[in-house]
C-alpha cells in the first residue's frame, strides 16, 4: 500500500517538475524575444531618426540623429549605409542619362545646351512655349559609388522666382549664374521676348556689363539704387495692366492664354535684384513680396541675390556658400553643383550687340496689316471676350480687349489722325481670329464717306466681311439710322438676357456653356463720329442717350461691346451731367492731337507722330498707356485681300450684310419685302418706302376693308409723291392675280404724265385692268365710283384709285352735278369714307396738308388712315397724327410716315427707285401660289 503512495507521488512530482521546466523555457524564451522586439523598434527608431535628419548629417554629427552610443544605433547606421549604396548603385546605372535626356527634353535650345553651341545666335523659339528647367551647370552625387555627372537645371520663366545665396567671396559665381541665365534667355527666343531690369543696391552700372548693349535697344533696364521704389511701382502698375488689359476672363496667366492662343501677348519681364544681406525698408519689402505673389502669371520673372523672399509662390534657390559647393533646390542637398563657367567678356558683349541690333532692325521695320494676322484663321473663341493686336511697340504686338473688364472702346482723333485706317486694322484683326459664328460686326459711319462700303459687295468685287451684319455709310443727316441700331442692340441684350433666365445664368459666357447649340457670337458695334447722334436737343438725342448708356451699362454681360469713335468729344451736349456712360468706355484709344480721349491729365497724345496711337485699357488713367505703332490697312490690296480670302472661308449659305447708304434711294426690287410679296393674300400690304431700320423693311400699311385705309401723300415734290404711289400701286398688283384688282389712275398735274404713263404700262403688264382718267374727266369718274359703293359686294375685285395731284382739279370738283346736287369733291369723300369697307381704296397725292383739309371739308381726318409727308414742317402735320406734336423738319428725299392703326409716332422714310416699266412684270407664281384658296400670309 505504501509502495503505490510512494509511487503515486512519484509521479505527481516528475509531472511537477516538467512542468516548471516548461514554464522557465517559455518565460526565457519571451524574454529572449521581448529583447528582440525592443531591439528592433529600436533600431527602427533609430532608422527613422535617421532618415529624417538625413544620412550625410547623421554621420557627420551622430548626435544630430540621436546616437546614444547602443548598438541599435550602429545597427540602424549601417542599415542605411547599406541602403544608400543599394541605392546609388541601381540609380548610378540610370539615373544620370534620366536625367540628361529629362533636361534636354525639358530645356530645348539655349535653355539645356552648352554655351559654345549657341552663344551669339538670335533665338527663334516660340515664345508661346517656353521650357519647362534651363541649365545652370552640372551636378554630381560625391558619396555614390561611381559618381557621374548629369545637367542641373532649374525652372525660370512662368514656373517659379530665383532666390540666391551667397557666402563672403561667392558674390562673382551669383553675378556669373545671373548673367548666364539672362543669356540664355535673351538667346533662346526672338528678340524683344524677354525684358530685363536690373537694381543692385551697391553698384550704379557696372552689374552685369556683358549685357550693356541691350541697354540702347531697350532690352535692359539698370535702375538707380536709390530708386528701388520706382522700379517697384513700374512692375506693379505692369501687373495691374496685364490683369485688366490682357488677362481675358477664365484665363489666370499670360502663360494659360498662350497655351489656348497660340500666341504670347506680352514679352517676359525679369527683374534682378542684386542685395547686400540687408533687410529692405517694410514697404518695399511688401512690395515685392506682392509682386512675387501676382508675377509669374502676369510675365515677371523675379531674381533676387541677398535678399529675403518668402511668399507663398513658387521660389527655387541655389546657395553659393564660401566654405562648400553650391547646391540647388532642384537637385537636393546630396548632390553638389558646378555653375557652368562664364563665357568671355567679348562673345558676351558680341552676342548682345546682336541680339540688340536684330531686335532695332525689327522694332524698325514698317509693319503691315498682314503683321497683325493670325497664322491660321478662324481659330479662337470668343467666350470670355475678344483680344486681337491693333500695332506694335518695340516689335511686340499691342494688343485691344473686349469683354468683361474693358467692355467699349472711345477713339478720338481729329480728322486726317488714322481713325479709318485703325478701325480697318482692328477690324481686320478681329476678323481673322474669331469666326462669323464668334463675332458679328454693326458698323456706322455718320461723315459723309464710305469707309465701311469696303465691307459689302460692290459692283467691281462681289465679296463682303461674313462677319459684317449691317453697314450705315453716309448717315450723317440720317441720325435716325442710329437710334434704330441702339434699339437693335437693346432688344438684343433683352433677347440674349430672357434666354439666359431660361437657363439659369447671368452672363454670356454662362449662357454659351449652358447652350451650346445655340448661336451667340459677341456683337461689336463701331458708330464712326458718333457725336452726329446728338448734335440737336430733340427726342432723337433723348431716346439715342438713353438707349446708349443702357447698353453701355447692360451690355457687357450679354457679350455687346460698343466702339465709338469721333473727332472731338468734348463738345457732346448730351452727356453733360451723364458721366456713367463714358465710364464703361474703360479702353481708350487715342489718336495724334486727340482731346479728350483719356484722362483729363494724360497728354500723351499731343506728343504722338503719325501713324500711332495710345492704348488705354484703363479709363484712360496714365499709366495705362502703351504706345502703338498702326500698320497701314487702308493701302490697295491690304484689307481688300484679306476680305477676299475670309469671304472665301464663309458659310455658302450667308447672306451679305445690310447695306444703308444715306446718299442713295434703294431699289423698290431690292427690298426684301417686295420680293417676298405673293398671290393670293386675303389682307394685301401697300409699300410706300423704306424706313431707317436695321433690317432694311419697307414702310408698309395693311388695306383691309376697314375705315380709314385710305393713304395720303403730302409735299410739293411730284417725284418723290410718284415714288409713293407707285412703289403702292406695284406691290398691290404683285399680290393679286391678273384681274384681280382694278386700278383707276388719274394723272392731274402735267409733271406727273411720265410717272403715270409708266405705272399704267407696268399694271397692265402684270395683266391688271387699269382705266385713266384725266384732269376734265375725274369728277365723273369719282362720281361714278362713288355711286357704285352701295351695289358693292364682298365678291368684288378690289379697286384702287391712285390720284395725282387731288388739290389741282379743286375748282373743276367743287362744282355740283344739278340733279344730285352734290359735287366732285362730295362723291371723293363718299369714297373716303365707305370705300375701305367696300374694298375701293384712295391713295392719293396732295401738295399741302391745308389743301388735304379742305378736300376733307367737314370730314373726318382719320378718312386718311397713313400718310407719307415731304417738305412738310412738322407742326402742320400734327392734326394727322392723333393730335400729338410732331418735331420735324423737312429734309431732302425724307419722308414722314403714319400709320394711326399701329404707330405711336411718325417714323422717317426713304423714297424707292421704282424699276422700269418691262422690269416690273410679276413673276409666274409658283406652284404652291396656284391653289385656288386664299393663303393667309404667317402671323396674319
Amino acid at each position: 500500500m505504501r509502495s503505490k503512495r510512494n509511487e503515486r507521488r512519484s509521479r505527481i512530482e516528475a509531472a511537477f517538475e516538467l512542468l516548471r521546466s516548461r514554464i522557465s523555457t517559455a518565460l526565457g524564451a519571451a524574454d529572449r524575444e521581448r529583447e528582440r522586439v525592443l531591439a528592433a523598434h529600436a533600431q527602427q527608431e533609430h532608422a527613422l531618426r535617421i532618415a529624417e535628419t538625413g544620412l550625410a548629417t547623421a554621420e557627420r554629427t551622430p548626435a544630430a540623429a540621436g546616437d546614444d552610443g547602443s548598438a541599435e544605433f550602429r545597427a540602424a547606421l549601417r542599415e542605411a549605409r547599406q541602403q544608400r549604396a543599394e541605392a546609388f548603385a541601381e540609380w548610378t546605372g540610370t539615373g544620370p542619362a534620366a536625367l540628361r535626356e529629362l533636361v534636354a527634353e525639358a530645356a530645348p535650345g539655349a535653355a539645356g545646351l552648352d554655351f559654345p553651341e549657341w552663344l551669339g545666335r538670335v533665338g527663334d523659339a516660340d515664345p508661346a512655349a517656353p521650357p519647362g528647367l534651363w541649365r545652370i551647370g552640372t551636378a554630381s552625387v560625391p558619396d555614390s559609388p561611381a559618381p557621374e555627372e548629369f545637367p542641373a537645371a532649374l525652372p525660370l520663366l512662368d514656373e517659379a522666382h530665383l532666390r540666391i545665396t551667397t557666402g563672403r567671396d561667392t558674390e562673382e559665381s551669383a553675378e556669373e549664374l545671373v548673367q548666364n541665365l539672362l543669356l540664355r534667355a535673351l538667346s533662346h527666343f526672338p528678340p524683344g521676348a524677354v525684358r530685363v531690369h536690373v537694381w543692385d543696391v551697391t553698384q550704379l552700372t557696372g552689374t552685369l556689363p556683358g549685357l550693356h548693349p541691350l541697354t540702347g535697344a531697350g532690352l535692359l533696364t539698370v535702375h538707380d539704387p536709390t530708386r528701388l521704389d520706382e522700379m517697384l511701382d513700374g512692375l506693379s502698375d505692369h501687373i495691374r495692366r496685364i490683369h485688366t488689359g490682357s488677362l481675358l476672363g477664365g484665363h489666370t496667366s499670360l502663360r494659360a492664354m498662350a497655351a489656348e492662343t497660340g500666341r504670347r501677348a506680352e514679352p517676359w519681364r525679369v527683374a534682378v535684384l542684386f542685395g547686400d544681406g540687408e533687410a529692405l525698408r517694410e514697404e518695399q519689402q511688401q512690395q515685392l513680396q506682392r509682386i512675387a505673389r501676382n508675377g509669374l502669371a502676369c510675365g515677371i520673372q523675379l531674381i533676387v541675390v541677398d535678399l529675403s523672399l518668402t511668399v507663398n509662390s513658387a521660389i527655387e534657390s541655389v546657395a553659393l556658400p564660401s566654405d562648400g559647393p553650391a547646391r540647388a533646390s532642384t537637385t537636393g542637398p546630396e548632390a553638389v553643383v558646378q555653375l557652368d563657367p562664364a563665357p568671355e567678356r567679348s562673345r558676351v558683349t558680341a552676342a548682345c550687340s546682336a541680339i540688340a541690333e536684330e531686335f532695332q532692325s525689327r522694332r524698325a521695320r514698317v509693319r503691315s496689316l498682314d503683321d497683325l494676322l493670325p497664322e491660321h484663321f478662324w481659330t479662337q473663341r470668343s467666350t470670355s471676350g475678344l483680344q486681337a493686336p491693333v500695332g506694335f511697340s518695340e516689335g511686340e504686338q499691342v494688343d485691344v480687349t473686349l469683354g468683361d473688364a474693358s467692355p467699349h472702346m472711345l477713339i478720338g482723333g481729329p480728322s486726317g489722325s488714322g481713325k479709318t485706317n485703325f478701325l480697318y486694322g482692328m477690324l481686320g484683326s478681329l476678323a481673322a481670329r474669331y469666326a462669323p459664328d464668334e463675332l458679328e460686326l454693326y458698323l456706322l459711319d455718320f461723315k459723309e464717306g464710305v469707309s465701311f462700303a469696303q465691307f459689302t459687295p460692290g459692283k467691281r468685287d462681289p465679296s463682303w466681311l461674313p462677319h459684317a451684319r449691317l453697314v450705315g455709310v453716309n448717315v450723317n443727316t440720317d441720325r435716325e439710322f442710329g437710334l434704330a441700331l441702339l434699339r437693335f442692340l437693346s432688344e438684343e441684350m433683352r433677347r440674349r438676357a430672357e434666354a439666359a433666365k431660361e437657363h439659369e445664368v447671368t452672363k454670356l459666357e454662362e449662357l454659351r456653356g449652358e447652350d451650346p447649340a445655340g448661336r451667340w457670337p459677341r456683337i461689336v458695334a463701331v458708330i464712326d463720329e458718333f457725336q452726329y447722334l446728338f448734335a440737336e436737343r430733340d427726342p432723337v438725342t433723348a431716346q439715342a442717350t438713353t438707349l446708349l448708356e443702357d447698353v453701355a451699362r447692360r451690355g457687357r454681360s450679354q457679350g455687346i461691346h460698343l466702339v465709338l469713335a469721333s473727332q472731338d468729344v468734348s463738345g457732346i451736349e448730351a452727356f453733360w451731367g451723364k458721366p456713367a456712360i463714358f465710364e464703361q468706355f474703360i479702353l481708350r484709344i487715342a489718336l495724334p492731337k486727340a482731346r479728350r480721349a483719356l484722362a483729363d491729365q494724360n497728354s500723351a497724345a499731343m506728343e504722338l507722330p503719325r501713324w500711332h496711337a495710345v492704348v488705354n485699357h484703363e479709363s484712360g488713367v496714365r499709366h495705362g498707356n502703351e504706345i502703338a505703332r498702326i500698320p497701314d490697312a487702308t493701302a490697295k490690296k491690304t484689307f481688300d485681300r484679306l476680305q477676299q480670302r475670309l469671304w472665301e472661308r464663309r458659310d455658302p449659305a450667308a447672306a451679305p450684310p445690310i447695306l444703308f447708304d444715306g446718299s442713295l434711294l434703294p431699289d423698290l426690287a431690292e427690298l426684301a419685302d417686295y420680293a417676298q410679296l405673293r398671290a393670293p393674300v386675303a389682307t394685301p400690304r401697300v409699300l410706300l418706302g423704306r424706313v431707317i431700320d436695321v433690317h432694311g423693311a419697307a414702310a408698309a400699311v395693311r388695306l383691309a376693308r376697314s375705315p380709314g385705309r385710305n393713304i395720303a401723300v403730302l409735299g410739293s415734290g411730284s417725284e418723290d409723291a410718284g415714288s409713293v404711289l407707285g412703289a403702292a400701286a406695284l406691290s398691290l398688283a404683285r399680290q393679286h392675280r391678273p384681274g384681280g384688282i382694278e386700278f383707276t389712275v388719274a394723272g392731274l398735274v402735267d409733271e406727273v404724265a411720265e410717272q403715270v404713263r409708266d405705272l399704267v404700262q407696268a399694271l397692265r403688264a402684270h395683266g391688271h385692268d387699269v382705266e385713266r382718267a384725266y384732269p376734265d374727266s375725274i369728277t365723273g369718274t369719282v362720281g361714278g365710283i362713288a355711286a357704285g359703293l352701295d351695289e358693292r359686294t364682298g365678291a368684288d375685285v378690289p379697286h384702287c384709285l391712285l390720284l395725282y395731284g387731288v388739290d389741282a382739279v379743286h375748282g373743276r370738283m367743287e362744282d355740283k352735278d344739278p340733279q344730285t346736287r352734290l359735287s366732285g369733291l362730295d362723291d371723293l369723300r363718299k369714297v373716303l369714307k365707305q370705300g375701305p369697307e367696300r374694298g375701293v381704296h384712295v391713295l392719293g397725292w396732295w401738295r399741302s396738308t391745308q389743301r388735304l383739309k379742305n378736300t376733307l371739308g367737314m370730314a373726318p381726318v382719320d378718312d386718311i388712315g397713313a400718310w407719307v409727308a415731304f417738305d412738310v414742317q412738322g407742326q402742320e402735320l400734327s392734326t394727322f397724327a392723333a393730335g400729338q406734336p410732331v418735331s420735324w423738319s423737312p429734309r431732302a428725299r425724307r419722308g414722314l410716315f403714319f400709320d394711326r392703326s399701329v404707330h405711336s409716332r411718325p417714323e422717317v422714310v426713304l423714297p424707292l427707285r421704282l424699276p422700269a416699266p418691262e422690269a416690273a412684270v410679276l413673276p409666274e407664281p409658283r406652284r404652291e401660289d396656284a391653289r385656288p384658296e386664299v393663303r393667309e400670309e404667317a402671323g396674319e
